[in-house]
This record gives C-alpha cells, sequence and structure tokens, in this order.
C-alpha cells in the first residue's frame, strides 16, 4: 500500500467522525431550524469523558463505558438546548444562545481538565496495528471506518425503514398535521434534538485516541461539522455522509500532499461545491432523507 491509500484510510476515519458528529447538527437544523453553535462544546464533553476514563489505554469495558456514559451527558446536554432554544425563533438569537453555553461548558472543562493538550490511548485490545496491501495500519482507525459504515445503516434504516422515522419525515413536512394525530412533535424533535447531540458526544470519545483533547478543539470540530452541513445539505443523512467522506479525504490528502495549504483545502471545496450547487450536493428540500 503506498502512502497515498494509507492517508486514503485516513481521510475515511476522519469522514466517519465527521458523519457521527454533523449529523445530529445537520437534523437538528434540517428539522428544528435551530443553529446550535454549542454543538463542538457537546463534542468536547465526549472527549474528555475519554480522558477522564480511558487517557491512559484501559481496557475494552472501560472504553464501552465511555462511549455510553458521554452518550447519556450528551443526551441530557441536548435536551436542555433544545427547551433553551424553543423561544427563540431567530437564528442570531439561536447562535448568541448556544455560542453561550458552548463557552461556560468549554470553560468549565478548562477548570476541570486544565489547558493541557491530553493524549487518549486506543483500548489496549485494538490499539495494535495489522497489515494491510503490505503497509500496517492502526486496527482502531479501521474499526472508526467500520462504526461509520454500521451508522450510516443504522440511520438508514431508522429514518426510511421504521415507523419512528416516519413520524420524523412527517413532523418535518407537517407538523400541524402530525400533532392533529395525536403525535406529541414538541418530544419528537427534542428527541432528534438529543439524539444528535449525543452522537456528538460520542464523537467526541470515538476521536479521542485519534485527536486527544484540549481547550479549543470544541471550535475546529464545529467548523468542520459546519462545513460537513454546508457541503451536504441541510437534513439530508445522504448529504452529511457524502459530505463527511468528502471532507475526511480533502483534510487527509491535503495534509499527505500540500500539508501547508491543507487547511485552506476545504474551505477551497466548501466554495467550489457551493458554486455549483448552492443548496449542498444532496438537500433534503425540506423534509429529512436518509
Amino acid at each position: 500500500m503506498t502512502g497515498h491509500l494509507v492517508s486514503v484510510l485516513n481521510g475515511l476515519a476522519m469522514g466517519s467522525l465527521l458523519f457521527a458528529i454533523a449529523l445530529g447538527l445537520s437534523l437538528v437544523f434540517g428539522m428544528m431550524d435551530v443553529l446550535n453553535l454549542a454543538h463542538g462544546a457537546v463534542y468536547l464533553v465526549g472527549a474528555y469523558v475519554a480522558v477522564a476514563l480511558v487517557a491512559d489505554g484501559a481496557g475494552l469495558a472501560a472504553f464501552v463505558l465511555a462511549v455510553l456514559l458521554a452518550a447519556v451527558l450528551g443526551a441530557l446536554l441536548g435536551g436542555v438546548l433544545a427547551g433553551l432554544t424553543r423561544a427563540t425563533p431567530h437564528h442570531l438569537d439561536q447562535a448568541l444562545l448556544t455560542l453561550g453555553v458552548s463557552l461556560v461548558v468549554a470553560e468549565l472543562l478548562s477548570i476541570f481538565f486544565g489547558n493541557d493538550v491530553h493524549s487518549i490511548a486506543a483500548p489496549a485490545p485494538v490499539a495494535g496495528s495489522v497489515v494491510v496491501f503490505g503497509e500496517t495500519y492502526p486496527v482502531y482507525r479501521l474499526l472508526v471506518i467500520g462504526f461509520g459504515v454500521v451508522l450510516a445503516v443504522a440511520v438508514y434504516v431508522l429514518v426510511e425503514r421504521s415507523v419512528l422515522g416516519s413520524v420524523i419525515r412527517a413532523t418535518v413536512a407537517d407538523r400541524g398535521m402530525v400533532s392533529a394525530l395525536g403525535i406529541n412533535t414538541g418530544r419528537v424533535l427534542v428527541g432528534v434534538f438529543a439524539a444528535g447531540a449525543g452522537l456528538a458526544a460520542v464523537g467526541g470519545v470515538l476521536a479521542g485516541p485519534i485527536l486527544g483533547a484540549q481547550p479549543g478543539l470544541d471550535e475546529k470540530v464545529l467548523l468542520l461539522a459546519l462545513v460537513v452541513v454546508v457541503i451536504g445539505g441541510l437534513g439530508s443523512v445522504r448529504g452529511a455522509l457524502l459530505g463527511a467522506v468528502l471532507i475526511g479525504q480533502v483534510q487527509a490528502l491535503g495534509t499527505s500532499l500540500l500539508p501547508e495549504y491543507a487547511s485552506f483545502l476545504i474551505f477551497a471545496a466548501m466554495g467550489l461545491v457551493l458554486l455549483l450547487r448552492p443548496a449542498g450536493l444532496l438537500p433534503a428540500g425540506g423534509a429529512v432523507r436518509a
């Protein structure tokens, strides 16, 4: 395997993480019309949960516990944010409110964990490497790629093939009609908000052994997630997946081939996509679509 193919795998691993993080952001914006700038802070909560529980290379059970704890904390934060933004229909108010929450959460984490960069080891059972096409590659990153595939399939089945998915799609298309059927659409929307935030926190745990944890990472991750959402199209699961894979590849190959321009290439890709398709690559068109 050449170095370029290793970069492609790194891009797929990064794309899987970005998909998990950006999916919730896209659905919340697409469904609830809420601009949630605290999404990166929720991610950072997950990363520091990993610092607390698995930073020294704990076993697989501790890592799974960190994932579950992060999902619960993220969902709780998502529920709180859904309640706070419910009475603020304007995007500017939502942006200021969620940005304030983000700053408070980030500051609390900084006080508790300090301002140092924390490295997080992969769980001991998957901390090694395997030979792929003649080159060694970390097992953990392969598992992250597999997680992205499983997540994409699971979300597709949930949105397109389940009763709950039908309710979610109908709520986005005509909330009044769904309410007339006796379904509490408020709970549906809060549930989606909480699930999206939970995914962001889980993404923080999974990204820990790759990106570590440090103050300011929430802003970087939020920016990348916003780029993915814009490129993919609001409220589109397939768009979030395609955008995440695209940005993951641009970042990985850019770092490998043109490291001095890597950060600019991401925004160049976004500008090119918006120039050709202003609504994103796969926009939902007013309803959630897998």
